[in-house]
């Protein structure tokens, strides 16, 4: 979960409690109690830059509601963290060792990404996502997308969702979802989190039509010309 300095404290709350909610969602539940074997294992990480990712919550198994709140409870007594830049890659890369040293056994892992903007810290984001897809990982994407500058005066990306399709997903089965904005989030998560657990793609995928794909380097392109902006503004 994306909890970079585009992000205020109160989206970032809102992002929190979206997944707090779809946890609690009877039909979420269900969705975990018809899969294969009728249980989840779920960690959740709030990251930022390169270096700024933290493991709010451990590893628990979610088989019904007593489980679900257990996980719930976790979450909402966790301090939120938060950091400075966007680095997606790292997210990835924090994530995917974990799959390794949970103690669990599964024929299927799920890196679940949100944000509201491109990757601008640390390796490329693709780079990341070759070497999760690689690994038979699925690395799916929530884009929330809006129209505020960030606080430090960066235009928001346009078409976000492309750049997650081009960009960011990976594996077996990978999509993206859209929030249209940080309201939305909670209905994003909980649709999300139903089609990942029963196995299943969107019924219509969000695209953009009648636009390239962006250059998966873009948040890096639009970070170091902000800084030029920023650098001649001074004389």
């Amino acid at each position: 979960v994306d909890v970079s300095g585009s992000i205020d404290f109160e989206e970032a709350r809102l992002q929190r409690q979206g997944y707090m909610a779809a946890f609690l969602d009877p039909v979420v539940l269900g969705a975990i109690a018809s899969g294969p074997i009728g249980r989840i294992a779920v960690t959740y990480i709030e990251w930022a830059g390169a270096f700024s990712r933290t493991h709010t919550v451990d590893w628990m198994i979610v088989n019904g509601p007593t489980n679900a709140e257990r996980f719930v409870a976790a979450l909402e007594d966790a301090s939120l963290h938060r950091g400075r830049y966007t680095s997606i890659s790292g997210a990835i890369e924090f994530a995917l060792p974990m799959f390794e040293q949970n103690g669990f056994e599964s024929d299927r892992q799920v890196i679940d990404v949100s944000g509201d903007g491109p990757n601008n810290s640390g390796r490329l984001v693709d780079e990341a996502r070759d070497i999760a897809g690689f690994a038979g990982v699925t690395v799916n994407g929530l884009a929330i997308i809006n129209d505020r500058p960030n606080p430090f005066g960066i235009p928001q990306m346009k078409d976000l969702d492309i750049y997650f399709e081009h960009c960011v997903i990976a594996g077996p089965g990978a999509f993206v979802v859209v929030a249209e904005g940080f309201n939305d989030f909670g209905n994003a998560i909980r649709r999300k989190l139903i089609l990942e657990i029963a196995g299943r793609m969107p019924d219509n995928i969000h695209r953009a039509q009648g636009y390239e794909p962006p250059p998966c380097d873009i948040g890096e392109r639009m970070i170091q010309q902000f800084r030029g902006l920023r650098f001649f503004d001074t004389f």
